[in-house]
């Protein structure tokens, strides 16, 4: 397993901001590691480093001599009026025979592949952007943000990609979902200190978890012993009988001291609306053509979501998502038929649109307390506004000069200081990282009212979602199944094209193809010998993993739980591969003797 990168003692600075501080890391050729950590941490600054774009304050990027970078480009590489397999064969000089093969594989065939790269929505774009990556046959990809408005069907192609790539991966995401399904190891980058983990993203967050939580608990003991001593000393350092003792009770004082536990980051706290909950239909579609006076987009739309229901709007990207959503609040006008509100109905608003087009010349906290319902107390916005990170002098910024993330969150905040009982949500998790999403979830759970959203966020959409509208081939329908069966049935269907792709590709000729010659019979009893020794090696794995699990959870040392980490994971592959072995040799019992 060679090295393919090194970093090392890496500190880089803007000002005051430390994002690097005495960094180190290493990722070898063989490994796909999900890179996480808040936003503004400084990711993507270290993954320009990595590219050459920005130069370290000190430290070292060792790359090894047949290192081959690939990078998914996130401005637009394209010429005018370029086609897919032009930019593709221009791009990486191989023949279009070779470019049409590896375009296949992100279904670009007909006219996505041979019709002008300009027609084609963001997510198709990236589809080529991805081939172009594959033709250039990179060792280590790094992907920053890839599945950034990627529709579902587009990201599980990604992740198909991703898993049968034999080289290395770095992947920033906030997309836990994407990265649990592509990364075995996991970095993360949290106040300039780069931290590697051998386990999955999910894996490494409940271990940052424990190692607090038994952090905690030795401090605890800590200031117990403290306050004894304390007590002890404070007892008898005026005795002159026991002032010796006193003494060395002080010494052993100031030998106790307690873990470094970093200080939380802020983190949303975010509560929904209180509304009451109301009966029956909330939105009724009839006979309804949505579109615009050039295009048509969907016809002969039936639909109908009653209160309380928290409906995701699905559908590959260019398919009228957005559109039916701006149909149903009215900023876009139907071709035909109706939309109708149930009675009582207020609805709230949140879509790019409306947090792109905020007044420009308030500042934080006049904006919200001009949106919010009537009777808000000013100390009720504050703790929504702190809620959504907008603290202190933050709430005095004006909205000319917030980020695109920081408008979105003020909209969020605005909606939370109202009473609607119905909310319209186009893609709110965009924006967000990852610790907001999971409150926003968590809030929206709670809500009593209505809410129709949709999302590219898996985890998000399958965390809130109680029915599914698709959105697809010019049709708004109302999907049967839940959301993880919605995901199985995108999956199926793209698995199917693969296998036809697959059918498609020569094959070598018959006398090319050799048989497996077949293993010959052993004998009954070293077979039986062999699952005896095997069964002893499984015993002995498990009663290792058992005190090993429990020493992990008793353990205060953060690099010795580390350790053990490392020791439980190793110990659970060997015991799996040992049963897999034994099942195997069950096998060959029953099947030949």
């Amino acid at each position: 397993m060679a090295s393919l990168l090194q970093i090392t003692r890496a500190c880089k600075s803007y000002g005051d901001q430390v994002l690097l501080d005495n960094a180190e890391a290493t990722i070898s050729d063989d490994v796909k590691v999900g890179f996480i950590g808040r936003n503004g941490a400084g990711k993507s600054t270290l993954l320009r480093i990595i590219l050459g774009e920005e130069e370290l304050d000190s430290g070292d990027v060792i790359r090894h001599p047949s290192l081959r970078l690939g990078y998914l480009r996130q401005h637009d590489p394209f010429l005018p009026d370029e086609t897919a397999l032009q930019f593709l064969m221009r791009d990486s000089g191989e023949p279009e025979w070779k470019c049409g093969e590896v375009a296949g594989q992100f279904e670009l065939k007909g006219a996505y592949l041979n019709g002008p790269i300009a027609k084609l929505s963001g997510g198709w774009q990236t589809r080529v952007k991805l081939s172009a990556l594959l033709l250039h046959e990179p060792n280590l990809l790094l992907l920053d943000e890839p599945t950034n408005f990627l529709d579902l069907r587009t990201q599980i192609l990604l992740e198909h990609f991703l898993q049968s790539h034999r080289s290395a991966c770095l992947v920033v995401s906030h997309d836990r979902a994407f990265l649990g399904n592509t990364c075995e190891h996991t970095l993360d980058l949290t106040r300039g200190k780069l931290t590697t983990f051998p386990g999955k993203v999910d894996a490494f967050l409940q271990f940052q978890r424990e190692q607090r939580e038994h952090e905690e608990r030795a401090n605890e003991t800590i200031l117990a012993k403290r306050r004894h001593l304390e007590e002890f000393i404070a007892k008898n350092k005026a005795r002159a009988a026991t002032a010796t003792l006193a003494k060395s009770k002080a010494k052993q004082l100031e030998r106790l001291e307690l873990n470094a536990i970093a200080s939380d980051e802020p983190t949303a706290r975010i509560r929904a609306p209180r509304v009451e909950p109301r009966q029956g239909p909330a939105l009724r579609c009839r006979d309804l053509v949505i579109g615009y006076p050039d295009r048509q987009i969907a016809a002969d739309i039936h639909l109908e979501i009653d209160h309380g229901s928290r409906a995701a709007v699905v559908g590959d990207n260019g398919q009228g998502k957005t559109t039916f959503l701006r149909t149903v609040v009215d900023s876009l006008k139907p071709l035909a038929g109706e939309v109708r509100w149930g009675h009582g109905c207020k609805i709230g608003v949140y879509a790019q649109h409306v947090y792109t087009s905020l007044p420009e010349k308030q500042t934080v906290l006049g904006y919200l307390e001009a949106q919010a319902a009537f009777g808000k107390k000013d100390q009720e916005i504050l703790e929504v506004a702190g809620a959504l990170l907008f603290r202190k002098a933050h709430v005095k910024k004006p909205i000319s000069i917030l980020s695109g993330g920081e408008r979105a969150r003020l909209c969020l905040a605005s909606l939370l200081l109202s009473d609607y009982n119905v909310l319209i949500l186009d893609e709110p998790a965009n924006h967000l990282d990852v610790d907001t999403v999971e409150a926003l979830a968590e809030a929206l759970e709670d809500y009593q009212g209505t809410v129709i959203f949709t999302s590219h966020d898996r985890h998000f959409t399958k965390r809130v979602a109680t029915c599914i509208v698709e959105v697809r081939d010019s049709r708004v329908t109302s999907y049967g199944g839940k959301y993880d069966a919605y995901v199985y049935k995108v999956n199926q269907e793209i698995e199917a094209g693969e296998r036809e792709l697959a059918s498609t590709r020569p094959t070598l000729p018959p006398a090319v193809v050799k048989a497996k010659p077949q293993a010959p019979r052993r004998d009954e009893r070293k077979v039986r010998k062999e699952i005896k020794t095997v069964e002893q090696t499984i015993a002995q794995f498990d009663e290792q993993k058992r005190t090993l699990t429990a020493q992990l959870h008793q353990s205060t040392d953060a690099v010795e739980a580390l350790r053990l980490h490392n020791e439980v994971e190793a110990l659970a592959t060997q015991l799996a591969e040992a049963e897999e072995r034994w099942c195997a040799l069950q096998e060959e019992i029953e099947g030949q003797f």
